[in-house]
């Protein structure tokens, strides 16, 4: 858990990923699903549309609203594979194993949690 705090100290002062917060259209989302909602989402998106070798639409494939996870997959640089590849140190174009897979999805959640914490709606 420390190295997704270190990854989340780190991010906070990146002007671009910074500016990144759930709204309270995004708080009452999480509140309406639960948070179990929430993160089968960020194993399905991190999953399916980052782990493999070659996403399609690289690059692209993370919306810049819609469900909380995809805010978070921006906040948290696990977007896309460049993102991932500069922020996180996973090589792109080989297949993301189970284990970082599961890393990413720790991080989505932790600065999920963190909004949560940080927003009174809830």
């Amino acid at each position: 858990m420390d190295q997704c705090f270190n990854i989340l100290d780190r991010l906070a002062n990146s002007k671009f990923r910074s500016r990144f917060k759930l709204r309270v259209k995004e708080l009452e989302y999480i509140k309406d699903k639960g948070f179990d909602t929430i993160y089968i989402h960020a194993c399905y998106f991190i999953r399916d549309r980052v782990a493999p070798a070659g996403p399609i639409n690289d690059g692209k494939q993370t919306p810049m609203h819609g469900p909380p996870v995809f805010i978070a997959q921006h906040a948290t640089a696990t977007c896309c594979r460049g993102c991932i590849e500069k922020w996180h140190n996973f090589p792109q174009h080989r297949k993301l194993p189970k284990t970082e897979q599961e890393y990413l999805v720790s991080v989505i959640i932790e600065w999920i949690n963190l909004q949560v914490n940080l927003n009174p709606v809830l």
